[in-house]
């Protein structure tokens, strides 16, 4: 007579599950697969696509600058004499380009040295971005009060953050990076018979 599963073994499945994937993580822990060799193998990869992105940004940024360059020749020996009309526009837009540029470079530079992504120089990124934005006005994009009312409240809010962000680390007080020394004059702990004393 064929007698039911759950009779068979009293043991919960959520238990047995539960046993089964433990005995599983720690066999893959003990083969490498724990959370630090995880960690350290996901930190070098990033670490490694930081240079990549770094050496890829600065090919772009080298061609970028000799096209710079070239337009600024070929502008001065081609006796463009308007320099307040649309060539200026289009110089600021190409130097503001490589500014931003620079800035992302600095960013995954700082991000190798540091560990971290500061959060400072995405917000000055992006605020450089916004005045390139403000600053050239494509000639495509409509100049609606909307949009530019839409941009000064971006422009706002990226300075508001960047405040914000530069005031936490005004008001942060410093960590210690030595240990403590001894005071030069120890206070004295009161002892059980001092309070007799006075």
């Amino acid at each position: 007579m064929a007698t039911p599963l759950s009779s068979q073994n009293p043991q919960p499945l959520a238990e047995r599950l539960r046993g089964f994937f433990g005995r599983l993580g720690q066999r893959l822990q003990t083969k490498g697969f724990g959370d630090q060799p995880f960690l350290r193998q996901v930190h070098r990869i990033e670490r490694q696509l930081a240079k990549v992105l770094a050496a890829a940004l600065i090919v772009v940024l080298v061609v970028a600058t000799l096209e710079l360059l070239h337009t600024l020749i070929s502008l001065l020996t081609g006796g463009a004499n308007n320099w307040h009309g649309d060539h200026l526009t289009r110089f600021l837009d190409k130097i503001l380009g490589l500014l931003i540029a620079l800035e992302v470079l600095q960013n995954l530079t700082a991000y190798l040295r540091e560990h971290v992504v500061q959060i400072e120089l995405v917000l000055i990124t992006a605020l450089t971005a916004l005045a390139r934005k403000v600053i050239v006005m494509p000639e495509g994009m409509l100049k609606t009060p909307g949009e530019l009312a839409g941009l000064g409240v971006a422009v706002l809010a990226l300075a508001s953050a960047y405040w914000l962000v530069r005031q936490s680390h005004v008001s942060r007080l410093p960590t210690r990076r030595e240990p403590a020394s001894g005071f030069p004059e120890q206070d004295r702990l009161p002892q059980p018979g001092d309070a007799a004393q006075g």
